[in-house]
């Protein structure tokens, strides 16, 4: 029997902060901006005024208290509003590329694994740069690994979804190692000038590698003891753009071409699927919430967490058991629950279990359940 081991991961965090107050103060200039243009409408009752963002609000809604983001400068100007990444010439590396060998690097250099020994690339995010060629084929190209790429996107699921379908690849003999790297430019798609969103999202990168147990160096190993996923088709969390929108004759300026979402539907539909679905996986594998050390859940709302952990371990947890680190990194879509897993696994002891669990868009989610050894 094959034994799929995680024996490294990276990180890459972009060097650009945006705490909630400077976030704040960019969008209130913003309003007080719209308002004044629209004074004589708001005055006339034909326009309700746009309202304050704070951070207060903020970290109550979410537990955000600050994002790193590839470009600040951009995203702080009210006349802007988003971030200024220059035009790449196709010789460069792209954005994503860059992101991803970064993290790569690290988790090859953790795993003692050399990248030519790497048989299977997958890039899997919330959002591609590009629709060709792919991004893991130029990872691929970046970092001389063998074998072949492919990208993937189950938006915050992507993450899981790629863990799976790389520990199946190994299962079933096709390759003995695989690289799942996470790019995520979440600052790109958001909307700056929405109140109830502004805050939510920042941009990472994370990177595992999976291994086949039997030619596994590093000391450190999670065997992955099974892996579950679930969709269900929702509009709750949708971004509209696409290649189509030239052709439709459709605004690719409009909202909808952006993160939008109904957050309250989300919370309400979410966090019980979510539940059973770690649940339900836990008891095929004869375990239950008690037999957890560790959730290392997907990092968008710190309410969502707290309920799902909560449903799942049958008491609320503590910061050990299901570790927060949405407050500084904000919601990095597929790449959350990784850096959770990054940062937060070193005081686990051997035959100790966690799960990794990410949710979002689709609706999708996925869990994978580990034992550390």
């Amino acid at each position: 029997m094959t034994h799929v081991v995680i024996t490294g991961t990276g990180l890459y965090t972009p060097e650009h902060a945006i705490d909630n107050a400077a976030l704040v103060a960019a969008f209130n200039a913003w309003v007080d901006s719209d308002n004044d243009i629209h004074a004589e409408a708001i005055a006339r009752g034909e326009r309700a005024p746009l309202a304050y963002s704070s951070s207060e609000f903020i970290e109550k809604a979410s537990g955000i208290k600050s994002r790193f983001v590839l470009d600040a400068e951009g995203i702080l100007d009210p006349q802007r509003m988003r971030p200024k990444l220059p035009q790449r010439n196709n010789d460069e590396p792209s954005i994503q590329c860059e992101m991803a060998t970064a993290a790569a690097l690290q988790a090859l250099a953790a795993a003692q694994v050399d990248a030519a020994d790497i048989e299977l690339v997958i890039v899997a995010c919330s959002n591609l740069e590009r629709a060709y060629p792919a991004i893991a084929v130029e990872v691929q190209q970046a970092l001389g690994t063998s074998g072949y790429g492919f990208d993937m996107n189950v938006a915050c699921s992507s993450a899981t979804f790629a863990l799976e379908t790389a520990a199946n690849a190994i299962a079933s003999g096709s390759v003995k190692r695989a690289l799942v790297v996470n790019p995520e430019v979440c600052s790109a798609h958001l909307n700056f000038r929405d109140r109830d969103s502004h805050f939510i999202f920042g941009d990472a990168c994370t990177a595992v590698v999976l291994e086949n147990g039997a030619v596994a160096k590093a000391d450190e190993r999670f065997e992955i003891l099974g892996t579950r996923l679930i969709t269900k088709f929702s509009n709750a969390i949708r971004n509209n753009a696409g290649f189509l929108n030239r052709v439709t004759d459709s605004d690719p300026l409009a909202l909808d071409k952006l993160f939008v979402q109904e957050g309250r539907r989300v919370f309400k539909e979410v966090c019980p699927m979510v539940a059973k679905l770690i649940t339900d996986h836990l008891a095929s594998l004869e375990l239950s919430g008690s037999d957890l050390k560790r959730m290392w859940l997907h990092q968008a709302n710190q309410h969502m967490n707290d309920l799902i952990a909560r449903k799942v371990l049958g008491h609320d947890p503590s910061m050990t058991q299901a570790p927060i680190i949405l407050d500084r990194y904000a919601n990095t879509s597929s790449a959350g629950s990784i850096i959770a897993f990054h940062l937060h696994r070193d005081q686990l002891e051997t035959g100790d279990i966690g799960v990794i669990c990410s949710f979002g868009a689709g609706y999708s989610a996925g869990s994978v359940v580990v034992r550390r050894h």
